[in-house]
């Protein structure tokens, strides 16, 4: 699928219980991507459990365009000592190759960046594969900042509320 950002709409949304084999399919998707073996029985069912169960350990969200779920991102909160603030912890942010380039992952980031407000983070960071150029330039454009060899970036707090988003 090729289109002009903004063509399609894009629709974010909190996955449910019942949008995890969606879920597992785009993570197997990732994982391809990744050049990564997917996600074992076991690790499927602990990521239906971890996610939807009775005390969720992250959360979920979909993008979607036309109603097909095209991306998603999973994240969860950590805890900053020193800031004596929660930091908002993106875990995966991933779109389909085909579905690039209309929006969704930046969808997505910006929902990320609004939760992150929300919840008085005082930093929002996620890891980046050192091979994966296009994800680097799309979050330095955002004014993230590297910080070493193993490719974390973070937005502070300032940096999230100035981000004009």
């Amino acid at each position: 699928m090729s289109a002009n950002p903004g063509s399609f709409p894009v629709k974010i949304r909190q996955a449910q219980k019942e949008d995890i084999e969606t879920l597992l399919s785009l993570i197997d998707s990732l994982a391809d991507y990744e050049s990564l073996p997917r996600p074992d029985n076991d690790a499927r069912a602990r990521l239906a459990g971890h996610g939807f169960g009775p005390h969720p350990k992250f959360e979920v969200f979909l993008a979607e365009v036309d109603g097909k779920a095209v991306g998603y991102s999973i994240s969860f909160e950590t805890y900053s000592s020193f800031l004596a603030r929660p930091t908002f912890y993106l875990e995966d942010l991933f779109v389909m190759p085909e579905y690039r380039k209309l929006g969704a992952g930046l969808a997505l980031f910006k929902n990320c960046v609004r939760l992150a407000r929300q919840r008085d983070c005082g930093r929002m960071e996620w890891q980046v594969l050192d091979w994966n150029e296009n994800a680097i330039r799309f979050y330095e454009r955002l004014g993230a900042k590297q910080l070493k060899e193993w490719l974390p970036y973070r937005l502070t707090r300032d940096d999230l509320a100035a981000l004009d988003i």
